[in-house]
């Protein structure tokens, strides 16, 4: 082949390799199924704001009474995968803001998306590794981060103010450096949410994190002027109709005021009849993580 034509075939390969390599990089991670029948959602009774707001129909008979072997204690055998513990590991982390207890499922460097849940008033990082309780659906995160490459955190606390903020910052830190490729989603239940708004206003994490999912949780306005919403990182409500701790009308404003802004990409369910707990036990989290995949930025 003379020197020209192989020139040209050399660029034409160095072209197309990195064509592959820019197209392979900027493919969306997309998480395989688990279990997505059992945890589909169930009839859709409303839509509204072109799709981002959905009212579906629950009913605790059905979603719980039948779907739990023993009522909101043990799910039936069906919606879990316990081997999933073999990846998992409790650890304690030290940083400057504090020793942070917390559990790890999945790829603890390296991982392709990092999911973390933050408990409500009461609980511990153990409530969000529970294979059994609300449903099995912890235990279906657990099973979506080890399948797809992810890592799933469930940390401990100290509050619901700046000192437990702080120590999830720095946990969030700690493992956005062992995977400095991994979207980074915080899912906060009830009083948790007080740590997503603040994890949002930070300049570190705000500038870090790509998704919120507030489950059965609270509002914060400061959020519409914190790192996060100047980023656009997508939020996910997840509401129970009946919720007496935070009252679903408050949240759908919040929603509200949140989807004016330039129809900034949030997402609101409600689950019709639904009480405070009800989101935690049956967001879709493939579903909702699939969507904020698409939006993150």
């Amino acid at each position: 082949m003379p020197l020209g034509m192989s020139l040209r075939f050399l660029f034409a390969l160095l072209v197309a390799t990195g064509f592959a390599a820019h197209a392979a990089h900027s493919q969306t991670l997309s998480l395989k199924p688990f279990k997505d029948d059992l945890f589909a959602y169930p009839a859709t009774l409303s839509t509204g704001d072109n799709g981002a707001y959905t009212v579906l129909d629950y009913h605790e008979m059905r979603d719980i009474n039948q779907r739990d072997e023993l009522p909101e204690r043990r799910v039936r055998a069906q919606y879990t995968d316990p081997g999933v513990r073999k990846v998992q590991q409790d650890l304690m982390l030290r940083t400057d803001a504090g020793d942070v207890r917390h559990v790890a499922v999945g790829r603890t460097e390296g991982a392709s998306i990092i999911v973390l849940y933050l408990h409500g008033q009461g609980g511990s990082r153990k409530q969000g590794v529970d294979d059994f309780t609300f449903g099995g659906n912890f235990n279906r995160i657990k099973n979506l981060m080890a399948q797809n490459g992810g890592l799933y955190l469930s940390p401990d606390f100290p509050d619901f103010g700046d000192k437990g903020a702080a120590q999830v910052a720095a946990l969030i830190d700690h493992y956005a450096q062992q995977s400095p490729g991994a979207k980074i989603f915080v899912a906060c239940g009830s009083m948790g949410g007080m740590i997503c708004w603040k994890l949002a206003a930070r300049k570190d994490t705000g500038g870090r994190i790509n998704g919120l999912l507030l489950l059965g949780s609270l509002w914060d306005d400061s959020f519409l002027t914190s790192p996060a919403f100047k980023r656009r990182v997508p939020v996910f409500f997840g509401q129970g109709s009946h919720d007496v701790v935070f009252p679903v009308e408050k949240q759908e404003a919040f929603f509200h005021s949140i989807l004016a802004k330039k129809s900034y990409p949030t997402r609101f369910v409600r689950f019709e009849t639904g009480t405070h707990g009800t989101p935690i036990r049956m967001v879709d989290w493939r579903g909702t993580l699939n969507w904020m995949l698409t939006k993150a930025p």
